[in-house]
């Protein structure tokens, strides 16, 4: 069963922030996200095509903290996108600090990476080309199960 709180997605990253209300709308305007639901200011959930994120507080009860120190750069989350370079200067004008400019990569994407208002890394990816992996190094594997 698909519910309209979870929604159809089998993994949904979770990210905190000091402020959700001010991180749902940032993320709305400055990357183009879609808002599907927010729950008393601690938690919001936000889509980009078909793919989710949930937006939480820093609530300690629930070991949510917010980003800070050695642990900033832990993470990042990857979005597939039509156009990189049209998305990374809609970013640009809405003061994303873009911290990997767009470039093309041998495996056939283009990309670029940049933080959020909270510091959060977001690499934004647009499919360049349809390789093997061996084209580029890698080594395709059979899927489990």
């Amino acid at each position: 069963m698909i519910s309209r709180t979870t929604g159809s997605a089998s993994i949904v990253p979770e990210l905190v922030y000091a402020d959700v209300g001010e991180a749902v709308d940032w993320l709305c305007t400055a990357f183009g996200f879609t808002e599907l639901w927010r729950a008393d200011g601690h938690r919001a959930r936000v889509a980009f095509g078909n793919g989710v994120v949930i937006i939480a507080d820093a609530d300690a009860q629930y070991g949510r903290t917010v980003p800070g120190g050695a642990e900033l750069h832990s993470h990042a989350v990857m979005v597939k996108v039509d156009a990189v370079d049209t998305h990374c200067d809609r970013a640009r004008q809405h003061c994303a600090r873009v911290v990997s400019p767009p470039a093309d990569y041998p495996y056939g994407e283009r990309q670029y990476t940049a933080e959020d208002l909270a510091g959060h890394r977001w690499t934004f990816t647009q499919a360049i080309a349809d390789l093997a992996p061996e084209d580029w190094g890698g080594t395709s594997k059979q899927p489990l199960g």
